[in-house]
């Protein structure tokens, strides 16, 4: 961060030297670029030049966003300040995705295809509806306390998006209007004006500002598109902002880039900060620090941390933790082989179809296993049928380890909350526990969440989850270390009591189907 500061405080003196600062007996003039400002706060003070930030830097080309909530300034001096955009509804294109039909009827005919589901098609995700937490019954463990833990199913598509959570227990949506962030394309609009109360006031009522004719509506064509020049552009706030605090990030973006960003406005994790009260107060990419090209796990980990973005008490552990949410664009972008090659997301999940005698982008945002591996095999020499073989063979790997991850943190949880309630459990080897459970934690959702079952990038998916696994056993570890030196003796394996819990067998997807 004092990298960020100073890098700021250079660029504004540089700024006011090659623009021309003068004082003259009325006062300080300030002229960038041949223009006066009219900066009437500068001031002299112990031989220093003040001036406000904000001015000068927005008649730089700059974007100056104060964030009142935070006591955030953001500024954005990259071309993404050119590239966001409010998602305001114009005349001819709008919201509504039927707006764009009559000029994009090849486009809008692919787009209606995402209302489909199906889950014949995936091993381990689909399109349909079932229960995740069941799917891999440690998860009932480790998100036993808040809503997730209550109900985590799968999502059936972009443009279900907001009937999905409307369908969904209430205690998923007790983080208030941040919740409909990603799922209706009225969140910039209401988010400007309803400022903090978009986040702080309850789901329903901020989903109550949504106007009727689109209460429905999840992704839509403008989400994605400049209604006017039809150029891919970011709607979302939290995105740009995000690249604003990143390093390396380019001065201006390939189309492949852009189009890898107009999915990272929603396939990314993200974190709620929370007020005293434990109300929502904003939305945030935990990326400050990260490299472009580099999000890695540990970097989100550490801005939960460094910005306490604790959202919830696992009732096992009773420890605050932060969360992981469907990371996809951070696990591809970290030199995944797809990603060095210059692939983009659209490159593979918007394949070039033909549709009435037209060749156009699918908008049908899917699998490609939906797509009969249309996208891969344009590279690709082998056949559809081999290349899905070769695909599932790759997240059959990553489901066995993933699972052993899983469950050896849930034993980690059990042998901590055994600890918890012996009081002469030693709370040195106890906190060294919880410390080391919070980490395998992040990794094993890291992974858990996002939706390619690792495919994305297999290395770095194998990576966190072996590191993962490693805390996962060192937590336990030194919780049974905590007990022993109690004089108490643990069991040779914790019973994770899954019957406490609307778990589902029938759904178990965990590797031998593990249920311990």
């Amino acid at each position: 961060m004092q990298r960020k500061i100073l890098w700021v405080a250079l660029a504004l003196l540089a700024a006011l030297v090659f623009a021309g600062v003068s004082l003259a007996a009325s006062g300080i003039r300030i002229v960038v670029d041949g223009k006066a400002l009219d900066v009437r706060e500068a001031r002299l003070e112990g031989g220093r030049v003040i001036v406000p930030l904000r001015p000068v830097l927005e008649a730089m080309g700059a974007e100056v966003r104060w964030d009142k909530a935070s006591k955030t300034v953001f500024i954005t001096t990259r071309s993404v300040a050119k590239t966001s955009q409010p998602a305001a509804q114009p005349s001819g294109l709008g919201i509504d995705p039927a707006s764009w039909a009559e000029r994009y009827p090849a486009e809008y005919q692919t787009y209606l295809l995402n209302n489909q589901g199906g889950v014949e098609h995936s091993k381990y995700r689909g399109s349909d509806n079932f229960d995740r937490n069941s799917a891999w019954p440690f998860q009932w463990v480790l998100y036993d306390g808040w809503g997730m833990g209550k109900q985590y199913t799968e999502s059936r598509g972009h443009t279900l998006a907001l009937v999905d959570q409307l369908e969904i227990n209430p205690a998923r949506r007790a983080a208030g209007g941040v919740c409909l962030s990603c799922k209706t394309p009225a969140a910039p609009q209401l988010k400007e004006k309803m400022g903090v109360d978009y986040y702080r006031l309850p789901y329903d009522e901020v989903y109550k500002q949504i106007p009727q004719e689109y209460n429905k509506l999840g992704v839509s064509c403008i989400d994605c598109h400049d209604p006017q020049t039809q150029e891919l552009r970011i709607t979302r706030w939290p995105l740009t902002e995000a690249l604003a605090r990143m390093q390396g990030v380019p001065a201006s973006f390939t189309q492949s880039q852009k189009a890898s960003l107009a999915c990272a406005q929603c396939h990314v994790t993200y974190s709620i900060p929370k007020d005293k009260d434990k109300k929502s107060i904003g939305l945030v990419f935990p990326w400050d620090g990260a490299r472009w090209g580099g999000i890695t796990v540990e970097d989100i980990e550490r801005n939960i941390k460094e910005q306490g973005l604790y959202e919830w008490t696992h009732a096992v552990t009773g420890l605050r933790l932060g969360h992981i949410r469907h990371p996809e664009f951070e696990l591809f972008t970290n030199n995944s082989p797809h990603y060095r090659m210059g692939l983009s997301c659209a490159s593979c999940h918007m394949p070039k179809v033909e549709v009435n005698g037209q060749t156009v982008s699918s908008h049908q945002w899917t699998s490609p296993f939906k797509q009969d591996l249309v996208a891969c095999r344009s590279c690709h020499q082998e056949g559809a049928e081999a290349l899905k073989q070769k695909v599932i063979a790759i997240q059959d790997r990553t489901n066995e380890l993933y699972t052993e991850a899983g469950f050896t943190a849930a034993q980690a949880a059990k042998a901590i909350e055994m600890a918890n309630k012996t009081l002469a459990a030693d709370q040195q080897l106890l906190a060294q526990a919880k410390e080391a459970y919070e980490k395998a934690y992040y990794r094993v959702v890291f992974v858990g969440a996002e939706n390619s079952m690792g495919f994305h990038n297999p290395a770095e998916a194998e990576r966190v989850l072996k590191d993962g696994l490693a805390y996962a056993r060192e937590a336990e570890t030194k919780a049974r270390q905590a007990l022993e030196k109690a004089g108490v003796t643990p069991p040779a394996a914790f019973d994770l009591e899954l019957n406490k819990y609307p778990y589902d067998p029938a759904q178990n997807r965990a590797a031998g189907h593990r249920e311990q």
